[in-house]
């Protein structure tokens, strides 16, 4: 599983690194994303679901997990 942790991205959206690592995992690769941007998480369970990926949301107090395989 590839994991990418957009925690503390200030300059940039956390939506930019990603959406990177979407574009850049090869499919069946199990990818994983934490946040603490919850317009980005939303926006990002939203790309997910247009695009008719599964994922799976985690919790942990202030950051959020977006778990899928492509």
């Amino acid at each position: 599983m590839i994991t990418i942790d957009t925690r503390g991205q200030k300059p940039y959206s956390p939506l930019i690194p990603a959406m990177l690592a979407v574009c850049r995992t090869p499919k069946g690769e199990k990818l994983e994303i934490i946040l603490n941007n919850a317009a980005a998480f939303n926006d990002l369970k939203e790309y997910l679901s247009e695009q008719h990926i599964g994922f799976r949301e985690i919790y942990d107090g202030e950051s959020m997990t977006v778990q899928f395989t492509l």
